[in-house]
């Protein structure tokens, strides 16, 4: 069997290495994941967006069409200490701001 963890760092140092937002787009919605995967990605980034909005858990159950259970999944990952969901979601809104 491969060992994934190669290929995974390769492709996180092709990300990082890219700054061009539509590439990276094109290539992880039209060629990397299959449409199921990316509305799946699409998804639990909003999840992690509304959770640190401060929108209840119900109100985003009722918006994204997701369980509870995976919503305090997804809370419980983002209030980790060290968290990639918190690191990823910080480096974005600091450049937005």
């Amino acid at each position: 069997m491969m060992d994934d963890s190669k290929s995974i760092n390769e492709l996180c140092q092709a990300l990082a290495a890219c700054d061009d937002v539509k590439l990276i787009q094109d290539f992880l919605c039209n060629g990397l994941f299959t449409a199921n995967e990316t509305h799946e990605m699409a998804t639990r980034w909003a999840l992690v967006r509304l959770i640190d909005e401060g929108m209840s858990q119900r109100k985003i159950a009722d918006k994204l069409g997701l369980s509870l259970c995976k919503i305090t999944r997804g809370s419980k990952e983002l209030k980790k200490n060290d968290s990639p969901f918190g690191k990823m979601l910080d480096l974005y809104l600091k450049d937005q701001s």
